[in-house]
């Protein structure tokens, strides 16, 4: 065995044990409990503080422990050890949840088990996704006044779908209208003239603050329309607020974004798509900052989903909305959106990006830092040394007139501190792929910030002073 039973007892109960001294009825609640939970002991013989008391451990009173657990519906496998005169049941957590039993619905919570209220219950099968918002029938929503026969036929034209077959047929295989005719959620999302009034909380909320901070806001839109509309629209506010460097090569000119296009459509499209819209309180809001966009929704990693899975594995909160934005291209595949962004950001070396997920998910775009005005000289100053100072800042404002990213700062500041870096080693010391590295170079080399003296090998790197002169 790979535990102590004297241990467990000697610590008493808690979130995964439970102390039983006989078999009553409460036995088959604590095991609902603990599958509907992460698992748990129920360690019968023992009484609640913890003194052996002992039990019967022969076959009859055996098959009475497994008849009690078979009120459990649906049915778990579910380990019965015997230990000298103890019988420990050893509760895997559910995969199959929720569990019930004759008496209800039961959590652990703490050291106790307690019953879920009918609110509680709804809640959990939300929560492990046993209820789909996107599949539910929306009771306000009316067919024929509600519905934009100008968006069904943009997105029949975007999904490449006849618009010779009947709508109904067509609505009904989509899952956009139920047995009964009713518009379902992702009906009135994706088909609907205004989602304000049947689906208030959808509303993508844009913002554009002056300065860093939420104070002063100097445009903000409320987007209403279907779901399609509300991403482009809010693809085409960010783009509009945040600024579009140009490079110029052999007479071809290249817009270069503070975001890469990818990353910012992909994000929006994300947080659109995997909300918790379950969540009435909260919109999809998007804000610009001087030095980022940020873009949040509510609901944190949908049920099935660790943190270690994240950007690995993929688990829809909404499997209807993906598969409809997937229909349009508007998702390539499901699950390489987070993989698609940080690859897009370390490419481009303009900016960088950051995840953030609790009660809500956010993506942080940290925009490249504006030398323009002098204010990098402060950022330098503290990166490189008083010899990059104000000077710098104020030299390269004039001479470039644009951004350098926050990756490029960490370039040359490595640099400095070893010119002989290798690529693969600043690779791993910025913590961006060696192709985002040698992007980043060359723009730093372009700019004549960055200079490689001698070999690859053997040679070191320099910053270029000269251009401050």
């Amino acid at each position: 065995m790979d535990f102590s039973i004297e241990d467990l007892i000697e610590a008493g109960e808690g979130y995964h044990v439970e102390f039983k001294q006989s078999l009553d009825k409460s036995f088959v609640e604590e095991v609902c409990a603990f599958a509907n939970s992460s698992g748990g002991k129920v360690i019968l013989g023992v009484s609640d503080k913890g003194v052996v008391k002992g039990i019967s451990t022969d076959n009859s009173f055996r098959s009475k422990v497994q008849d009690s657990l078979r009120q459990l519906q649906p049915q778990l496998n579910v380990n019965i050890i015997v230990e000298n005169d103890l019988i420990i049941v050893d509760v895997p957590e559910g995969s199959d949840k929720p569990y019930g039993c004759s008496k209800g619905f039961f959590i652990r919570n703490g050291a106790n088990s307690q019953k879920l209220t009918r609110n509680e219950i709804i809640e959990f099968f939300q929560k492990e996704g046993r209820i789909r918002f996107d599949e539910l029938k929306n009771e306000k929503a009316d067919l024929e006044t509600d519905f934009d026969d100008r968006a069904f036929a943009d997105f029949l034209d975007m999904a490449g779908i006849s618009r010779s077959i009947d709508r109904m047929s067509l609505l009904r295989n989509l899952d956009c209208i139920n047995d009964e005719g009713k518009l379902t959620n992702a009906g009135v999302l994706f088909f609907a003239k205004d989602i304000d009034f049947l689906l208030n909380h959808a509303t993508v909320v844009c913002v554009l603050y002056k300065g860093t901070k939420k104070v002063n806001i100097l445009d903000k839109k409320d987007f209403k329309a279907n779901i399609v509309e509300n991403i482009d629209n809010a693809i085409l506010f960010v783009k509009r607020h945040t600024n579009v460097q140009y490079k110029i090569e052999n007479i071809r000119r290249e817009e270069i974004p503070d975001i890469p296009d990818v990353a910012l459509r992909e994000a929006i499209i994300n947080a659109v798509c995997h909300r918790d819209y379950f969540d009435r309180g909260s919109n999809v809001l998007i804000e610009v900052f001087d030095d980022r966009v940020e873009i949040s929704n509510p609901g944190g990693l949908p049920s099935g989903l660790n943190p270690s899975d994240f950007g690995h594995k993929s688990v829809a909160r909404n499997p209807l909305i993906a598969s409809l934005l997937n229909r349009i291209n508007y998702i390539e595949k499901v699950g390489t959106g987070i993989s698609r962004i940080k690859q897009a950001v370390d490419e481009s070396g303009n900016s960088s990006v950051d995840f953030k997920f609790d009660t809500g998910f956010s993506v942080i775009f940290r925009r490249g830092l504006d030398v323009s005005d002098g204010k990098l000289g402060g950022k330098l100053g503290e990166k490189l040394g008083e010899k990059l100072g104000e000077k710098l800042g104020e030299k390269l404002g004039e001479k470039l007139g644009e951004k350098l990213g926050e990756n490029q700062l960490k370039i040359i500041n490595e640099v400095r501190d070893n010119p002989k870096v290798s690529i693969v080693e600043l690779s791993h010391k910025i913590g961006i792929s060696t192709t985002a590295i040698e992007n980043n170079i060359t723009n730093l080399k372009e700019k004549g910030l960055l200079k490689r003296i001698g070999p690859a090998k053997g040679g070191h790197w320099e910053v270029d002073l000269d251009i401050i002169k």
